[in-house]
């Protein structure tokens, strides 16, 4: 692909205001980031890869970037130290609402356009919903280090 059309897809995750000015990277097989378009507002935008679960667009800011880091080197829980937000105005499927590590499944789940606050969440101290859903908010990998709010977006 281009980098035009990877840079068009990087941006359909997070509002214009934010996409305007966020840089656009690109992550290769092997995980190496390469940037396409620098930016100056600390968002960081990725197009993913079409076809690929769980590597949907997606749009985070500083925070964000450490907690995705931890979570994908396993790290027993994430290092940031403030919220981060991310946008999937796009969407997203992942194998697992409950499973941060999950690699496969029956029955991938699938989510509507939603952004995000990386920062861990209970679901017995908040009151929250644990179930997936299209509407309202969720936490998403409950009663794991890496549980997140799901907040869904009409767009």
């Amino acid at each position: 692909e281009s980098a035009q059309v990877k840079i068009a897809r990087a941006i359909s995750a997070a509002p214009a205001a934010i996409a305007a000015n966020a840089t656009i990277a690109d992550v290769d097989a092997k995980g190496k980031m390469s940037v396409l378009r620098k930016g100056t507002n600390g968002f960081t935008c990725f197009p993913g890869h079409i076809g690929v679960i769980g590597d949907d667009p997606i749009c985070m800011d500083a925070p964000s970037m450490q907690w995705a880091n931890d979570w994908t080197a396993h790290k027993p829980r994430p290092t940031n130290t403030t919220p981060g937000v991310s946008y999937m105005f796009a969407g997203g499927k992942d194998f697992s609402a409950t499973d941060p590590w999950a690699t496969k499944s029956a029955h991938p789940v699938t989510w509507g356009p939603h952004w995000m606050i990386m920062w861990p969440f209970d679901a017995k101290t908040s009151g929250l919903s644990t179930a997936p859903s299209n509407t309202g908010t969720w936490i998403m990998w409950a009663g794991t280090p890496y549980a997140h709010l799901m907040v869904n977006q009409k767009l």
